[in-house]
């Protein structure tokens, strides 16, 4: 009998080779199609985990362009039928399969009013390729699982090559790639860790900055795959009352943050795994969610729960 979640396992490790091969195509695409080019302001526009690539990506704009950046709210245009009226703006759809039709929406009334299109998406051809201006294909290879990981980490590794193509002064990131030995310590960390966080109720997922999006999508995979029920916070909003939830009974998951006054009220601590402190703090997401997905997957495997195919989720998913 096939073990649970076999796909995407297999797709968890194949991320570190998929990031090598693909990972200075990205740059050399993003170079051709944006470099010279300046914008007054960057438009993200996703849904699901390419929504928490976008936020990774707001981080990443917002302080090393300087630029501002405004996350879409698509339906806005689809529901409500309003055009904004953005100054220069290059509009970024996210879409690993490229169908997302009110992402698709959002880029082709930008490209209409004038402003720069760029399609991220593993989907050749898609519906986002067609209404961009420029697109970026993550070669992610097919995504069997319909629990998306490869898809998430190489759009996290394109935005960054989006946003050096795009003046930042950031080191190349092919040269601290998360390695074949990290996904061996991530898997171990989540065996560890997956029976604390199946018996804790609540669950959190905390972070802050750059890795806020890890937690984002560490949630969103124990729900979608474990059918667990998880919340992110950044560890700042977290202050704000969520944490009188944080006492004995719940597990906190974190990543790089404090744990210390946490552990105090009594919630199960679970720390994900120290980052090598070579790699630079911008590009650590690209490591620290291996552990996220690893342990959605191992915490699906003790609820008997198979990640491949979970519940009333299709790998595909049309919003309007």
């Amino acid at each position: 009998m096939a073990m649970l979640g076999q796909w995407m396992e297999q797709e968890i490790l194949d991320q570190p080779r998929i990031l090598r091969e693909q990972g200075t195509g990205y740059f050399e695409t993003a170079k051709q199609a944006l470099g010279g080019k300046t914008f007054e302001m960057i438009l993200l526009a996703a849904r699901g985990s390419s929504d928490h690539a976008a936020l990774f990506a707001r981080y990443l704009i917002e302080i090393h362009l300087k630029r501002p950046v405004s996350l879409a709210a698509p339906s806005v245009l689809t529901r409500y039928g309003v055009q904004i009226q953005y100054p220069a703006t290059l509009a970024i759809g996210i879409s690993q399969s490229g169908s997302a039709p009110d992402v698709a929406e959002v880029l082709s009334a930008m490209r209409e009013a004038g402003h720069g299109t760029l399609a991220i998406t593993n989907t050749e051809g898609s519906r986002l390729t067609q209404e961009a201006e420029h697109s970026i294909l993550l070669g992610a290879e097919k995504e069997k699982s319909v629990a998306a990981t490869k898809t998430y980490l190489t759009s996290l590794l394109a935005l960054i090559q989006v946003v050096r193509a795009l003046g930042a002064d950031l080191p190349d990131p092919m040269a601290t790639l998360p390695t074949d030995e990290w996904c061996a310590v991530c898997r171990e960390a989540a065996r560890a860790a997956a029976g604390q966080v199946d018996r804790a109720n609540p669950v959190f997922a905390l972070a802050r900055g750059y890795q806020f999006s890890t937690a984002c999508e560490t949630a969103l995979k124990l729900m979608e795959c474990a059918l667990l029920p998880c919340k992110a916070y950044s560890t700042s909003d977290f202050e704000h009352g969520p944490k009188a939830l944080a006492d004995r009974g719940s597990a906190s998951i974190v990543y790089e943050e404090s744990v210390d006054a946490l552990a105090k009220q009594g919630t199960q601590v679970v720390l994900a795994p120290s980052v090598p402190s070579e790699v630079p703090m911008p590009y650590r997401p690209l490591w620290s969610v291996i552990f996220g997905q690893f342990l959605a997957l191992e915490v699906a495997r003790l609820r008997e729960e198979d990640p491949d195919k979970p519940q009333f989720i299709q790998k595909v998913t049309e919003t309007f």
